[in-house]
């Protein structure tokens, strides 16, 4: 029967080790650091040999450490590729995501995913709440923001695109037509939590006489989109949310002028993530639908 050292100790060991810092190990393996020291001082007095030097501005391998690495290293790797082939009905990839990301964007595709790859199964998780890739089983995070995500995350940038005004045609040529930017004063501004109108109309407006605008508020965009499409004012979005509106004339956008999104939105995944061959599969594929 073999005797091997704990499972949680060698993870601890692997993970410092490449990271050369108990922090970063930490936040990777989504524990504390003094959990991670203490697995592996705890391998240490099992193995009897000293695996790194503590310095004061982080962790050195020993020659013993140096040479252990490597082997666990691939230990985990082989464990990792012998899982992920197992089964193939287990080829089940969970993606994470804003409820109006998920909406606008990432649902109206799913379908043609499914075409492309039957063999995969999505589990979506619609949620505004940071993807915790240790504890939630998420697989690949599409957030909006700037790099960087976090230690021991990688990002690919699906797109940053431009903010547009929209509204229902009906309202852009109604009683109060929005032919000019002070016409806004007569419609109400869907908000979302971004905030993006006040520096949006400042941009529009620079050139014209100030108007007084009144706003309603929302927790999503999708619903700041929806409450548009019924007529209820004007929204401002991301020009990639309302491609289809557009096209369909549910949504016209009033004026040509177009702001640049200062954050864009990602593919964040684990530097080393479980399914390395799904999370590449659909990373390509979701950057191939712009």
């Amino acid at each position: 029967m073999r005797k091997l050292p704990p499972l949680n100790s060698l993870k601890a060991f692997e993970a410092s080790g490449r990271h050369l810092n108990f922090r970063l190990a930490a936040d990777e393996l989504g524990v504390t650091q003094g959990a991670v020291a203490q697995q592996v001082r705890g391998l240490e007095e099992l193995l009897k040999i000293k695996l790194f030097d503590r310095q004061p501005r982080g962790l050195s391998l020993t020659d013993e450490g140096r040479g252990y690495l490597p082997a666990i290293r691939r230990a985990f790797d082989m464990i990792g590729e012998a899982t992920e082939q197992l089964s193939p009905q287990d080829a089940v990839v969970t993606i994470s995501t804003t409820p109006s990301f998920a909406t606008r964007w990432l649902v109206p595709k799913l379908g043609r995913l499914a075409q492309d790859h039957p063999e995969l199964r999505v589990r979506l998780d619609a949620s505004n709440a940071l993807a915790n890739f240790q504890t939630d089983g998420v697989d690949i995070a599409i957030r909006q923001g700037t790099l960087p995500f976090g230690p021991g995350l990688v990002a690919e940038k699906l797109f940053s695109g431009d903010l547009i005004a929209v509204c229902h045609p009906d309202l852009a040529a109604g009683s109060h037509p929005i032919r000019v930017p002070s016409d806004l004063a007569h419609h109400m501004l869907l908000e979302d939590t971004h905030g993006h109108w006040p520096l949006f109309l400042e941009a529009l407006t620079k050139d014209s006489p100030e108007f007084e605008t009144k706003s309603m508020a929302f927790s999503q965009t999708s619903m700041a989109i929806d409450a548009a499409i019924a007529g209820q004012g004007v929204a401002l979005t991301a020009r990639d949310f309302v491609i289809e509106d557009l096209a369909a004339h549910r949504l016209c956008q009033p004026f040509e002028y177009s702001m640049p999104m200062t954050d864009g939105y990602y593919l964040v995944a684990p530097r080393r993530p479980r399914k390395p061959a799904l999370v590449a599969m659909v990373n390509g594929w979701l950057l191939a639908q712009l």
